[in-house]
């Protein structure tokens, strides 16, 4: 019996002799992906409705002169973005924005939204305005909106503005 199994043994280790000839199986080469593109965060849509637009940087600040009073709209050491001037020899109010363009602006309150003619100052640095008669229900809208009040003017950023007390103050001089 061992020598009718020797056959099968040896061949077996001839098997297994030839197996250990073979050179092992190549690694894949290596393939070039695409390197990642990087995402770029794209920013958030702006807020449909104009109540949750950002407010514009800056703060109101009152003054008084010989012609009456002014709320001025801006930051430190910049010009004024938006200005209301009450002039008491007129009897008048001016809205401006800084700027040249002469579309007309779009004031937006929580009460109302009117469009209105605007024609530049003639100053330098360049504004646009708009006059309003004391008693005009869009003035207290403005006064009285809630949170903000929006200029709107074709070519030009928005001007989101807190309704701050500075705005009524000059309404109230204008109607004294």
């Amino acid at each position: 019996m061992i020598a009718s199994r020797l056959p099968l043994r040896l061949s077996t280790l001839l098997l297994l002799g030839v197996g250990a000839c073979v050179a092992p199986p190549r690694a894949p080469a290596p393939v070039d992906l695409p390197r990642p593109t990087p995402t770029l965060a794209l920013p958030a849509p702006a807020p449909v409705d104009w109540q949750d637009w950002p407010r514009t940087p800056g703060t109101w600040t009152y003054q008084r002169d010989a012609r009456g009073s002014r709320a001025l709209f801006g930051t430190a050491g910049q010009d004024a973005r938006a200005v209301l001037r009450c002039d008491r020899a007129e009897r008048r109010l001016f809205l401006s924005r800084s700027g040249g363009e002469t579309t007309p602006f779009t004031i937006r309150t929580t009460a109302t939204t009117r469009s209105i003619a605007a024609q530049p100052t003639g100053g330098t640095p360049p504004y646009v305005a708009t006059a309003f008669a004391p008693n005009d229900p869009l003035l207290d809208a403005m006064a009285f909106s809630r949170g903000r009040f929006v200029i709107e003017q074709a070519g030009t950023p928005a001007l989101v503005l807190p309704p701050y007390a500075e705005v009524g103050r000059v309404i109230e001089d204008c109607r004294g």
